[in-house]
């Protein structure tokens, strides 16, 4: 298969190893290579089976414009944009694209967030407030992250609507990422925590994703509702 990556951080370098050592043709664009999508013109594009996106939320929007109007393929992994995902949505229906969007392509996060889910429509009758922190590397540009936020909506999603669901968020070193549920009454408290040893599983899950988007049919997927599938 051939894969473009577009962004070369930490994570997307990481895309694009493991992407050749399952065996893909793999090109990277960096930002000065890609500036205002300005690379990714329909030919350019049409090079290849899938687009996978690691870049940054300025330059993700340009970046999907720009694939989706070819009709490609494409994994986003960048978080930060979503006020735009069903702008994004809709230019993917039109054009006959895919799209498979998530803000965290590890399994094992995927798993936190069912038993999250669990785990707070077990307690929120027994006097349990919930809240989360999560940690990162200094270099992160959103805060809270993609993956807290969803957490959030997991949990409250089994509470009533106006409970309220704090987020604290801490920017330290290169942590790769840490998450914690919080569920604490007058009586005790309890701790549902993801912490990334490195970010293999992030980019695994993306190149598994866009294995498994490249024999799908046209539309726009969630990686929580396919995580199982690739």
């Amino acid at each position: 298969m051939r894969i473009l990556v577009l962004g070369v951080g930490k994570t997307g370098k990481l895309v694009a190893e493991i992407a050749a050592e399952h065996g893909h043709s793999v090109h990277v664009l960096d930002a000065k290579e890609n500036k205002d999508a300005a690379a990714l013109t329909p030919p350019f594009v049409a090079g290849f089976d899938v687009v996978i996106d690691f870049t940054t939320p300025e330059a993700v929007i340009s970046n999907m414009r720009a694939v989706l109007a070819t009709g490609g393929k494409m994994v986003v992994g960048t978080t930060g944009w979503y006020e735009k995902l069903a702008d994004m949505s809709s230019l993917a229906d039109r054009r006959g694209a895919s799209l498979l969007y998530g803000t965290n392509y590890s399994i094992g996060v995927q798993i936190t967030m069912e038993l999250a889910k669990r785990m707070t429509d077990a307690l929120k009758n027994f006097g349990y407030t919930f809240s989360i922190s999560e940690t990162h590397h200094t270099s992160k540009l959103d805060s809270p992250s993609g993956t807290a936020l969803t957490l959030r909506d997991v949990v409250a999603a089994e509470l009533p609507a106006d409970t309220a669901v704090t987020i604290t968020a801490h920017r330290i070193g290169d942590a790769a990422g840490i998450h914690t549920l919080e569920a604490e009454s007058s009586s005790d408290k309890l701790l549902l925590t993801h912490e990334s040893k490195s970010r293999r599983s992030f980019a695994e899950g993306a190149v598994r994703a866009a294995e498994w988007l490249a024999e799908q049919k046209p539309a726009v997927y969630n990686f929580r509702d396919v995580y199982d599938k690739v």
